[in-house]
């Protein structure tokens, strides 16, 4: 039959010699791609020294009645306040007050003996002095900022509170800040 095509069976063909080396070509080719891939993908994740102040625990009985203690979490300070009897009550009493930024003192400690905040004014970041000011708080000598016994801001530049971090407490003696 001379001029006619020949007779094509395209979705029958036997995968041939060039269709192997083909699909092993490809393939080493993506494992090779992945492997100089992955230096840059792997330079993204944090290095051990930020993963080491992810979090940072806290064993709270050295810390007396009244006292406080400033421990470092991801660079910043926070403050471990052990508070007495009369703090706790001015702040359950100062729920009440007009606050810029309200917040009851039951929303801001897990325990009430136990205030623990970050150390940072809400207004340009300064570090504030704690037990001074006019509320018996913290006070920011930077701005004049002044904050209450649960960290509330009662009277300056500062729009916020206090902030609180992410707290657990691992028992009665001991807290996981972070």
């Amino acid at each position: 039959m001379a001029g006619t095509a020949p007779h094509s069976q395209a979705g029958n063909a036997a995968p041939t010699r060039r269709d192997f080396i083909v699909i092993t070509a490809s393939a080493f080719g993506a494992v090779g791609a992945a492997a100089a891939l992955w230096p840059f993908v792997h330079q993204m994740n944090p290095s051990a020294d930020v993963l080491a102040l992810s979090s940072t625990e806290l064993d709270l009985s050295h810390i007396a009645t009244g006292q406080s203690v400033t421990v470092l979490w991801r660079g910043k300070p926070v403050f471990v306040r052990h508070r007495t009897a009369e703090e706790i009550a001015q702040a359950k009493k100062d729920d009440t007050a007009a606050l810029p930024d309200p917040a009851k003192d039951e929303t801001r400690v897990k325990k009430p003996e136990w205030l623990v905040m970050m150390g940072v004014c809400s207004h340009l970041g300064c570090v504030p002095l704690g037990q001074k000011g006019d509320f018996g708080g913290w006070f920011c000598p930077c701005h004049g900022s002044h904050y209450d016994t649960s960290g509330r801001i009662r009277k300056g530049p500062a729009p916020l509170n206090l902030p609180i971090p992410e707290y657990t407490f691992l028992s009665d003696t001991r807290i996981r800040i972070g």
